[in-house]
């Protein structure tokens, strides 16, 4: 009987150290390397959970991790760092994580802005138009993107029209794990903050382990032109990538 009793009372401790492995919090500070002074609002993001968080103004942060998780470090002017989870972290609880500033030389920039006559027929002819447009595919949630940059829609939508699964197949169907996680980037409110102000895909390259030549290859084969590709945030190319991936789940499952 004692034997059994024992048995129990270390499975329940089994069970209680397990759950608070997967539920702990790590706690810590970011702080600049060159003087030790605390960073306000850099970007954490935890590449294994995709939860997202952001440092206070004495630079400390509390994010959900687990031992072996990866976190992910971006601020504007430091160099990104990625720094694994250990079991010192839990164990002393000190974390101080130092970022490096970075040298940005900006390069002259020439603004050359459209001269105005004030006749409308000869300003109609001088303000740039930009042609892109979306072409709606029935069946679909939303169109596709085209224009000048994409001579090559018109003939790439209606591939997709007559094969849509196998055109859609191509492009998600060998990256499903990556995939998975558009979904969990999009419900996270510091992710998508942090997203809407960079413009250098980093972040999507890190969680989604892609390269960014992966990234334009989805979006072009989703339709989205070039100038689309080339202007758009971070923000703006996850939602693109989602809404093509979501598209691309629903017509999987109509042919299967």
């Amino acid at each position: 009987m004692r034997k059994i009793g024992l048995l129990f009372t270390l499975f329940w401790f089994s069970v209680i150290a397990i759950a608070q492995d997967e539920n702990q919090t790590i706690q810590g500070k970011v702080l600049n390397d060159a003087d030790d002074a605390p960073i306000e609002n850099v970007h954490i993001v935890n590449m294994n959970q995709v939860k997202g968080s952001i440092s206070k103004e004495d630079g400390s942060f509390s994010i959900p991790a687990k031992v072996n998780d990866t976190l992910y470090f971006s601020y504007l002017g430091f160099k990104s760092i990625r720094v694994r989870v250990t079991n010192d972290w839990f164990k002393y609880g000190d974390i101080k994580i130092k970022m490096t500033e970075l040298g940005i030389a900006l390069e002259e920039v020439v603004l050359r802005p459209v001269q105005l006559t004030g006749y409308l027929e000869v300003d109609a002819k001088i303000i740039p138009i930009y042609d892109n447009y979306r072409y709606s595919i029935s069946g679909l949630n939303t169109g596709y993107e085209g224009g000048q940059t994409q001579p090559n829609a018109v003939s790439k939508v209606l591939g997709a029209v007559f094969n849509p699964a196998d055109f859609l197949y191509n492009v998600f169907g060998k990256r499903p794990k990556q995939m998975r996680k558009l979904r969990q980037m999009k419900t996270d409110d510091n992710i998508r903050n942090l997203l809407s102000s960079k413009f250098d895909r980093e972040t999507l390259m890190v969680v989604l382990q892609l390269e960014k030549v992966d990234i334009d290859e989805i979006l072009n084969n989703c339709n989205y032109s070039e100038t689309f590709i080339r202007t758009a945030n971070d923000l703006q190319i996850l939602d693109a990538m989602s809404e093509c991936y979501e598209e691309y789940r629903v017509l999987n499952r109509r042919k299967n």
